[in-house]
């Protein structure tokens, strides 16, 4: 297998891994992560094995730029001004599905990220495990315990 140019992975991974930020950000912040996800995977894909999953590693690296983004954001204070955010719907799916996205964003981080990467990065149980620690098995669970909860959150609305 020979490894494809980082181009072309950009081009195959460059939604998902917008989806990926955005649902661990939010509109504004995500695009900042998007791009230091992929300056930081541009500097290490020449070291990247060729039998590497490099969409597993984007989202990988998606994940610690959105932390390192949001532990950056609690130490910067913010200006008071309750004005709305505009949002768009770009690399989101269902996008008028807003009151749904709600509910996962209040989701524990756990349930909310493995829902994340498993319906909108479209991950496998064993690449969320290897994104987030623990085993296939502990994802699918915190996956379902996130399905549950979004399930009796919206039964009572």
């Amino acid at each position: 297998m020979v490894k494809q140019p980082f181009e072309v992975a950009v081009e195959q991974h460059g939604v998902t891994v917008l989806r990926v930020c955005r649902a661990l950000l939010g509109v504004q912040d995500a695009d900042d992560a998007w791009s230091e996800t992929f300056l930081a995977a541009m500097r290490a894909y020449p070291e990247l094995p060729e039998t590497a999953n490099v969409e597993a590693w984007l989202v990988t690296i998606a994940r610690r730029k959105a932390l390192d983004l949001l532990r950056a954001a609690k130490r910067v204070p913010l200006p008071v001004q309750d004005l709305p955010e505009a949002s768009t719907a770009l690399g989101v799916p269902g996008a008028d599905d807003a009151d749904l996205w709600k509910l996962v964003g209040r989701l524990p981080a756990k349930q909310r990220q493995t829902i994340t990467f498993r319906y909108l990065a479209g991950m496998s149980y064993a690449e969320i495990a290897t994104i987030l620690g623990g085993t296939a098995g502990a994802a699918r669970r915190a996956s379902a315990d996130g399905l549950e909860n979004l399930r009796k959150e919206l039964a009572h609305e």
